[in-house]
């Protein structure tokens, strides 16, 4: 059987990331099953459907079954389907639930939303016991509920705990045998001259040799490509990678993701001389480096794209071209990147370090505009007139986070009150039980309006899940004070505040004169609401 392909999404149906396919029978059965849970009441529980899936194929459970199979399930535990998570193309031993696209904004911003989650089966929701045992304490802590179709899973049971968790150790171990299967593979494919395994080094391909072997060929545009940088990397006017990366994406040899760091990555991989290499990360840099045999020599897998001598030389022009390159400052030399934008072109404004006759000089400047847009000197004053204009603005509203209340309580209070109401009307009809004497109806009525006054007194919005802003007694200036600039950066890109930078000439002086405009979004207040991270202890 092929691989189904998507041809069309019937509106309001659940779009999916990958390719898959609803039949007319499974859009038959989906509206017959929407229709019967428009029959539950209107204060039915509700569900919300997560589906997942590392890899469509025709061995794996289809999306569109999974949903199929959850919605069956909603209807005969009498819930009522909010959404459908979808997350295809993930890992569930790699991401867990909140880290995922769709799940995870349900889990972070949506949890007043639903009172379960409904999976196909353990493994595809969670891999990891660590992850199973995240989302036991997440649920307990909102008053969530985790069921499975085809795993004997409910957390509102002691006996459906220890079985969710039973469970979810067979599943580690599953993951564990098949990560040793995988790093064996690995570890075998590293020490064959035979393509084994794994994504080809840019400038090489998989071909199918005379012998049916899968081996290395050379890629004729990568090669033409990876040819042209070391010509340009010769030269004795250094042309930056930038420029390598916009002649390249404009001759159509690469394509537009293109970026200098991937380039330059490509062109320091000893693959290219046709060795096999592994990744090695060196203080938080990705580097290729040699896999070497028995012997201590280089395990040659392809014919090579360039020599010992090329690569030597290429090297050699890079190494020249970057050697001025100022050092890297930790952090980033751009303070609120994202924040200061220029007037012009509505990019970014970054730091640049330039040299001159042995001084050092820095400057905002754009990404669009031409030259940088005459670029801002003094950098480190427009980052003090910001942090002024922002204090003077922001610095005392009071900092709100937000924290969850459940309204099962308040519900509970509620259907009390309005039984016992019930209960003291009925009594007090003609013929009822507290109309045979005068004090006993002066007692009933007296307590039926005690109870009206009670349930009164319950306001609506405590009896439903919801999210509430609470001062937690600072205002944002000593919150800054106590976290520093990279907190102030932190919260004014979050919450959208903008400062556009203006340069306008002057004439016979050669710095341009600088405006600073503040934008403030209008519901800020709501913004700026600190939202805790309940998963973060997790990582």
């Amino acid at each position: 059987m092929g691989r189904q392909t998507r041809k069309s999404t019937p509106t309001g149906l659940h779009a999916y990331e990958v390719g898959t396919e609803w039949t007319k029978s499974d859009l038959d059965l989906l509206e017959e099953l929407k229709r019967a849970e428009a029959l539950l009441p209107d204060d039915a529980p509700r569900a919300l459907l997560s589906i997942r899936l590392s890899v469509l194929t025709d061995e794996t459970t289809s999306p569109v079954r999974q949903e199929l199979d959850l919605r069956r399930l909603a209807l005969e535990r009498g819930r009522r389907v909010v959404g459908v998570a979808s997350d295809l193309n993930v890992s569930a031993t790699k991401v867990p639930p909140w880290k995922r696209k769709e799940l995870g904004d349900w889990l972070n911003n949506r949890a007043p939303d639903f009172d379960e989650i409904l999976f196909w089966k353990l493994d595809r929701f969670v891999r990891r016991l660590t992850d199973l045992s995240t989302m036991i304490d997440w649920c307990l802590k909102y008053g969530k509920n985790l069921v499975s179709k085809h795993d004997h899973i409910d957390l509102t049971t002691a006996v459906g705990k220890v079985m969710v968790t039973l469970i979810g150790g067979i599943a580690e171990i599953e993951t564990t045998n098949t990560s040793t299967r995988v790093a064996s593979l690995w570890d075998y494919a590293k020490t064959q001259t035979d393509w084994v395994i794994g994504k080809p080094a840019y400038g090489y391909k998989i071909a199918t040799g005379e012998d049916g072997r899968s081996r290395l060929a050379i890629d004729e545009d990568a090669y033409k490509a990876l040819h042209w940088c070391r010509r340009v990397a010769k030269r004795k006017k250094r042309n930056s990678a930038r420029y390598m990366v916009r002649i390249l994406v404009r001759s159509g040899l690469c394509g537009d993701g293109l970026t200098p760091t991937t380039l330059l990555r490509r062109l320091r991989n000893p693959a290219l001389m046709g060795y096999r290499v592994e990744e090695h990360k060196d203080g938080g840099k990705r580097r290729s480096r040699l896999v070497l045999d028995k012997n201590g020599k280089p395990i040659k897998i392809a014919p090579h794209v360039f020599t010992a001598e090329e690569f030597d030389e290429l090297q050699a022009g890079l190494d020249s071209r970057g050697k001025d390159q100022p050092a890297r400052t930790p952090g980033g030399a751009t303070k609120f990147l994202g924040v200061l934008i220029c007037d012009d072109c509505s990019t970014n404004m970054t730091v640049q370090k330039t040299t001159t006759k042995g001084r050092a000089y820095e400057y905002l400047r754009c990404g669009k505009c031409k030259g940088g847009g005459q670029g801002a000197p003094n950098p480190l004053d427009i980052f003090g007139q910001l942090v002024s204009d922002v204090l003077r603005v922001l610095g005392d509203e009071p900092v709100m986070t937000r924290e969850y209340r459940q309204g099962a309580e308040a519900r509970k209070d509620q259907k009390r009150l309005e039984e016992s109401i019930a209960y003291y009307m009925t009594g007090l009809e003609p013929g009822g039980r507290f109309t045979m004497t005068r004090f006993t109806k002066e007692q009933a009525e007296r307590t039926l309006d005690d109870l009206i006054k009670q349930l009164e007194a319950i306001d609506p919005e405590s009896t439903k899940d919801r999210w509430v802003a609470v001062h937690n007694g600072k205002s944002f200036r000593e919150r800054w004070e106590e976290g520093g600039v990279e907190a102030m950066e932190d919260d004014l890109y979050r919450v959208g505040v903008k400062c556009r930078i203006k340069r306008t000439r002057e004439k016979g002086v050669r710095a341009p004169r600088i405006h600073m405009k503040l934008m403030i979004p209008k519901d800020v207040r709501d913004r700026l609401i600190v939202k805790r991270n309940d998963f973060a202890e997790a990582f």
